[in-house]
């Protein structure tokens, strides 16, 4: 990693966590493999805030653990990058069980316990709902097609649109990195 630390990725171990090295790796994956409208690619680290603001719409006074699982929900794709749905069902549970362990050393390295099950259908809920957004306002589909693949819409999204505005990568690192400092994840 960038900060000078390595990552074993069959053991990964908190202590190798470094939030600076989730945030650019996250600025810089692209989501829907980079098949989206407008000058710069929508980031796994953009979508991650976007979840976390509709988790945050969805349940109006979720808590900080809550907010912070939102918002780390993909921080694994820091490291092995944003496979799409279908693929990752072609590669199968070992791609699944090394996402697994990431995130658990990640939740783990900022002092989050591990999400319940009611947590995460909550996270789940928020992430299904922003991929929506993401499919019709970016990445090309129309209502039927997001219908039959994603389901229908999350009540009264209209003005989570402004968050699909696609911005370089280092203002949305900076973002993510002042988001989770927010949340009351620090660097050690």
């Amino acid at each position: 990693m960038l900060s000078g630390r390595r990552l074993d990725l069959l053991k990964p171990s908190p202590a190798d966590i470094d939030l600076h090295d989730i945030a650019h790796g996250l600025a810089r994956v692209a989501r829907w493999n980079g098949q989206t409208r407008g000058p710069y690619i929508l980031s796994v680290a953009q979508h991650s805030l976007l979840v976390e603001a509709l988790l945050g719409h969805i349940r109006p006074g979720a808590d900080r653990h809550a907010r912070a699982v939102a918002v780390l929900h993909d921080a694994p794709e820091y490291v092995v990058g944003d496979l799409i749905s279908p693929f990752k069902a072609c590669v199968g549970d070992a791609y699944k069980a090394v996402e697994a362990r990431l995130l658990s050393a990640i939740l783990h390295r900022f002092g989050l316990a591990e999400p319940d099950d009611a947590l995460l259908a909550l996270v789940k809920r928020a992430d299904r709902a922003a991929a929506r957004l993401e499919a019709v306002l970016l990445a090309g589909f129309d209502e039927a097609e997001a219908l039959a693949v994603l389901g229908p819409p999350e009540p009264g999204l209209e003005g989570f649109a402004a968050w699909l505005r696609p911005r370089p990568s280092d203002q949305v690192e900076a973002a993510f990195v002042d988001r989770c400092r927010a949340l009351g994840m620090v660097d050690v």
